[in-house]
């Protein structure tokens, strides 16, 4: 099976592409509140957008046992989202899923908020560009 052909980003969607560390990964309880994300208190990961509308996932836990979170795939902006459709994944039950994050990009901070790829839960996830798309 081929994957699909992602759209290519442009406009508001270029400012996306590049190399994006992870700098923290939350969870919003109930009651709006943070708490640690499933990957605990310090977790370590990389986002990758490319120019041409493919995108990859990766984040571990800083310490403690080892738990790999990853998927890869596609991607397109539509306004303050962005969409992902998941083409590879480290778990079966997300291939093929469309995950959709409310975006707000911040000079070279990106927060991504949205629901979990395995639960009702909703999770903010932070990310600081790196490398030389950075200023």
């Amino acid at each position: 099976m081929t994957a699909p052909t992602p759209p290519v980003p442009h406009g508001p969607a270029a400012d996306l592409a590049g190399v994006w560390r992870l700098v923290s990964f939350e969870t919003l309880a109930p009651d709006g509140g943070p708490r640690p994300g499933p990957l605990g208190e310090s977790p370590v990961g990389l986002l990758f957008y490319s120019d041409t509308g493919h995108v990859a996932v990766h984040m571990m836990p800083a310490a403690g046992p080892p738990e790999y979170l990853s998927y890869a795939g596609t991607w397109h902006r539509e306004g303050d989202r962005v969409v992902h459709t998941l083409t590879v994944a480290a778990r079966p039950d997300w291939l093929n899923s469309v995950q959709i994050r409310l975006l707000e990009l911040d000079g070279n901070r990106l927060t991504l908020t949205g629901g979990a790829l395995s639960t009702a839960e909703k999770r903010v996830l932070v990310w600081e560009r790196v490398g030389r798309d950075a200023p």
